[in-house]
């Protein structure tokens, strides 16, 4: 019964967490589009 809820507990932190982390990797891929778009604007 203690494996099943540690278990839980550490699926329920990794859900968790894994909102932050999606969003911070949307906010990199964002800021990475905005850099090739702005060096591909200053190479024309």
């Amino acid at each position: 019964m203690r494996k099943i809820f540690t278990c839980a507990a550490l699926a329920a932190a990794v859900l968790v967490s894994a909102c932050n982390t999606v969003e911070g990797v949307g906010r990199d891929v964002s800021s990475a589009g905005d850099t090739v778009a702005k060096t591909a604007d200053d190479a024309k």
